[in-house]
Parts: C-alpha cells; sequence; structure tokens
C-alpha cells in the first residue's frame, strides 16, 4: 500500500486561510506532492533507469509564486478545460457569457476557475491503493456557469508506479463540463528541452482550429503530416514546420481525436525520454487529449530552474474545446441526476 509521509503547511492565503500540502510515495522512490491550492501536483519524482529519482514536473517551491500568474502549473482545470469561443455557450435556449480571459474567448474555467480555488483533503483507502481525494463545490453561477457543482478529484500512487486519476461530478441543474489535469512534464528532469522526448499517439486525426486555436467544426485526417504521431517519432521534429495549424499555435497545443465510442480505459499516448529511460504511457477514459509543448513558456523561475520555451510537455485528457458550441462533438452537458466520471492513468516506466 502506499504511504502518507506527511501533511504540512505550504502557506497562508492572504485571507489567512491555510494551504496544505501533502506528501505520497510508493516502496520504488516515486513522490508525489500536492497541495490543496488548485488541487496542484507541486512535484513528481520518478526514478531513472539507474533508480535516481528525479522532479518531472515544473512548478514552485512557495505558495506566493502561484498566487501569481503562471502558466496553470500542475492544476486541476474546470469547469472547462480549453477554449469556448467568444466566451459563450447556449443551452436549452439559454444563452450563458463566460468570463473572456483569453482575448474574446474563454479558458480553462475563467478568470478564477478551479486552479484558483481551495480544495477540501481527505485521505482515502481504494482498491488501487492510497489516495488523496480533493473536493470542491462550485456555486451556481461561478464564472458564468450553471447549477451547483460539486466535483471529486482523485489522486491516487500505485506500487505499480502509476498515477490515477479519478474525477468525479454532479449538478443540480443541466451545465456543461469538461475536467483535466494541466501538469507540465519533462522526463529529462527539467534538464533540457523536449525536442529529443520520444512520442507515439494512437490517433488518427486532430480537431482542426482557426488563427485563435477554436474549432472549426472540422475533424481532419493526420497521416503523413507534421501531426502524425503513429508511429515512435521525436517531438522537435517538425514542430517548426511551415504549416498554418503549427505556426498559428507556435507549436503542437492541439486536440488528439480518440477512436473510440465507449468509456474504456484506452491507451492513447507514450512518451519516452531516451537521456533518461524514463516512459510515460497515458491511459484515459476521455475522447480526446490536448498535446501541448509549452510554446509560450519563457523564462520563469521555478524550482531553481528557468523555465523556456518548451521546456515540458502536457497530455491534457478531455473532451474537444468549444464542444457546447459544438454538437457535433462529443457532448460536454452534465443532467442533474446523471453524474460524470472519468478516469485518466499515467504510467511510468524507465529502461
Amino acid at each position: 500500500m502506499n504511504a502518507l509521509l506527511e501533511k504540512s503547511t505550504f502557506g497562508t492565503l492572504p485571507d489567512g486561510r491555510v494551504i496544505d500540502k501533502f506528501v505520497l510515495s510508493n516502496a520504488n522512490g516515486m513522490k508525489m506532492e500536492v497541495i490543496t491550492y488548485g488541487g496542484i501536483i507541486t512535484s513528481l519524482q520518478v526514478p531513472d533507469r539507474n533508480g535516481v529519482s528525479g522532479d518531472i514536473v515544473l512548478g514552485f517551491d512557495s505558495l506566493e509564486e502561484y498566487l501569481d500568474e503562471h502558466p496553470y502549473f500542475g492544476a486541476i482545470i474546470g469547469r472547462f478545460g480549453n477554449r469556448i469561443s467568444n466566451g459563450s455557450f447556449t443551452l436549452d435556449g439559454r444563452e450563458y457569457h463566460l468570463a473572456k480571459n483569453l482575448g474574446k474567448h474563454h479558458l480553462h474555467g475563467g478568470t478564477e476557475g478551479f486552479d484558483r480555488k481551495v480544495w477540501n483533503a481527505e485521505i482515502i483507502e481504494a482498491k488501487a491503493g492510497t489516495g488523496l481525494q480533493l473536493s470542491y463545490t462550485s456555486p451556481d453561477g461561478e464564472e458564468g456557469y450553471p447549477g451547483n457543482l460539486s466535483v471529486k478529484v482523485t489522486y491516487i500512487l500505485t506500487e505499480d508506479d502509476s498515477l490515477i486519476i479519478r474525477y468525479d461530478a454532479a449538478s443540480d441543474a443541466t451545465t456543461v463540463l469538461n475536467l483535466t489535469q494541466h501538469s507540465y512534464f519533462n522526463l529529462n528532469g527539467v534538464n533540457s528541452d523536449i525536442h529529443d522526448h520520444l512520442a507515439e499517439f494512437k490517433s488518427q486525426s486532430i480537431v482542426e482550429t482557426d488563427e485563435d486555436l477554436i474549432p472549426t467544426g472540422r475533424i481532419i485526417g493526420i497521416s503523413g503530416t507534421p501531426f502524425d504521431f503513429s508511429s515512435k517519432k521525436a517531438v522537435g521534429r517538425d514542430i517548426d514546420t511551415n504549416n498554418p495549424l503549427l505556426l498559428a499555435a507556435g507549436g503542437y497545443d492541439h486536440c488528439y481525436v480518440l477512436d473510440k465510442d465507449e468509456e474504456d480505459l484506452l491507451h492513447c499516448a507514450s512518451v519516452h525520454d531516451p537521456e533518461s529511460g524514463r516512459t510515460m504511457d497515458v491511459f484515459t477514459t476521455e475522447p480526446g487529449f490536448q498535446f501541448y509543448t509549452a510554446n509560450s513558456l519563457g523564462k520563469m523561475q521555478g524550482k531553481g530552474k528557468e523555465y523556456n520555451r518548451r521546456m515540458a510537455f502536457c497530455i491534457e485528457t478531455q473532451h474537444f474545446p468549444d464542444s457546447p458550441n459544438r454538437p457535433e462533438f462529443p457532448s460536454t452537458r452534465l443532467n442533474p441526476g446523471k453524474p460524470f466520471t472519468s478516469e485518466t492513468r499515467y504510467v511510468f516506466t524507465s529502461k
């Protein structure tokens, strides 16, 4: 079983609320640190091929740094991950207006999304091991969304070196929901950029987007294009190709579509770092994932290092961006009396 190594105080908010830090570990040398502010994974220690542990996620050492502006390092994202065009959507004939925190669009739940909330924490025992269950109730109208929404996100670090993330939510009124986790990974321990990481995705298509990275409504095939990771390929090989979709994003920041109709746990992606020998395999019940190569990151200090452009990648398992405005996409509608559940697993190996 996993062990709760410690619970400590990570810091105090300006309003006096205390932010706790929890540390979970397993017998193989993996260790994860999580804080109750934003449900942020502040550190994830994973052994390399020589058994030497290294922190493979970007973040900060202090609460004050997380309170400043940052690109959602390690946070729970909600109510709606990714973009909603023009900060609005219509549900059952009623139009809802959201915060426009990305130009004229809405991103990652708004001005104060779930990444800026204080979550309640509870240690639980699950079949897979000891878990940290975080809970938050988003009141009706928060950031413009309808319904009182109760959310639980559970992190479980297993003895077979897996990080399981389970999402559960229920609303008392019809609403929309798209939860995800926004950890920035660098499998070589954040010692260089991720251009040499080798990625392989079980996806044949992506969501086409415009110059604002808003979906056009088309799902496009990617065989033979710079987006094709059907066989193992260096992330940096095609990242600067003269392709309009890549140019608009400054690299990869696109939703990969998974070929699945049911909510089974599907192996969707694998990323390997040849230098350290670490591999991360991703499994999800979601219909897609956003692959992001930290194109906007630049000269930000964290954990004694300078985080520069493309120093990390994100694989954010989720529904498609702008789904509330795209009835042709898998639905993000959440009805009262029909709870939402989802699971993602990050499995780590080294050789």
